[in-house]
């Protein structure tokens, strides 16, 4: 009896406390008929970061819009001002001149620049004693003359100063004219910059403190590369801008075009495109990184409008290895790729053209690297 009545009270004991791990057995079993939810653990992680990205973005946007407007305001009052003052002083020296030189390769030379020097000073000289008649009837004062250097055009101007104006282009259009005007007290002292028209942000002082009082002719030929280079990288940047803007997202260059990034948005992976040059009279980028990783579905699933449930069995392996940056694992690569043959392209063609063929090439490249994107 009392045997019996051991066994029925242990099986109500045993009723009341199930085993270890049978209450997660019974949870398991209950999620099993529930359809998986993409809104819960990581992928609401994703959304915050993905929340948190576009303010930042948004926020960059701002202090980008802002420094364009101040960099407007710097720029368009006073240096305009100048820019017209002295591009009339230019326009009426050549309006006198009496013969203009045009000159390339040995002809433009330091003996030639010394020459320039020694007539602005003995013009000078000249009209700070008007009763010397005789120089007025002597043809080596009396000429103007001016001087073209490929793009830039030397003249005498009032005062014993010597005028540079650069002119500039792209594709063969002309651009801005620039000027730049050196003086000095004698023809035995060294000239300095007392006036030009170089936007402020490209290095014309340090250019002077370097060169201008040891080799004059080089500092002058270095302005130009230096010009002309700035609207070029400028140029090829407002050319993508006008031909792919559609395209191209939170596209941010420095003052001096010196640096370019932008950001490609494909349908199955997202570009971006880091360009630098070295220094401020290049044209081609001298460092390019391009980096491609693709768009994860959750991301593509959260644009196109409300999330929906997936079953837990047609996830892809990518939603639980995704990392706290949001980079998954497809296939056989991890993280984002360098698109090698879109780096080739920009260090060898101009923006525009290196972006055509990036666009041409980038779904192909982009099957070979993430072979499984286009199943996901």
């Amino acid at each position: 009896m009392e045997s019996d009545m051991d066994d029925s009270s242990m099986k109500k004991m045993s009723r009341k406390r199930p085993f270890p791990g049978e209450s997660v057995r019974k949870q398991v079993e209950l999620l099993k008929g529930r359809p998986y939810s993409v809104k819960g653990g990581e992928v609401n992680f994703i959304q915050e970061e993905d929340i948190r990205l576009e303010s930042t973005r948004a926020r960059l946007a701002n202090v980008l819009k802002r420094h364009e407007e101040l960099k407007e305001r710097l720029s368009r009052d006073s240096d305009r001002m100048i820019f017209e003052r002295l591009q009339k002083e230019f326009e009426a020296a050549r309006a006198i001149q009496t013969e203009e030189i045009c000159l390339d390769g040995e002809h433009w030379n330091d003996g030639l620049l010394a020459t320039i020097r020694e007539r602005v000073h003995m013009e000078a000289d000249r009209k700070a004693m008007p009763g010397e008649t005789s120089m007025l009837l002597d043809p080596h004062f009396h000429g103007k003359t001016t001087y073209r250097v490929g793009t830039k055009i030397i003249c005498c101007l009032e005062g014993a100063r010597i005028g540079i104006q650069y002119e500039t282009y792209f594709a063969g259009e002309p651009c801005e004219l620039y000027h730049c005007v050196l003086e000095s007290k004698s023809f035995l002292e060294k000239m300095t910059v007392i006036e030009h028209t170089v936007p402020f942000f490209l290095p014309i002082r340090e250019a002077e403190n370097d060169l201008l009082s040891s080799n004059a002719m080089k500092f002058i030929d270095y302005i130009g590369e230096l010009l002309q280079a700035y609207v070029d990288r400028r140029e090829q940047v407002r050319l993508i801008k006008e031909l792919y803007g559609n395209q191209i997202r939170d596209l941010y260059h420095s003052l001096s075009y010196h640096i370019i990034e932008f950001l490609l948005d494909d349908n199955d992976c997202r570009v971006t495109v880091s360009v630098r040059y070295a220094d401020l009279v290049s044209v081609l980028p001298t460092r390019v990184r391009v980096l491609a990783w693709p768009v994860h579905p959750s991301k593509k699933i959260s644009t196109a409008g409300t999330m929906t449930s997936i079953p837990t069995q047609q996830l892809p392996p990518t939603l639980t290895t995704m990392n706290r940056k949001g980079i998954g694992m497809l296939g056989s690569q991890s993280g984002p790729a360098r698109l090698s043959y879109a780096e080739d392209a920009l260090q060898t063609m101009s923006l525009p053209e290196a972006y055509a063929e990036i666009v041409l090439n980038l779904p192909q490249a982009v099957q070979q690297i993430f072979p499984d994107v286009g199943s996901m």
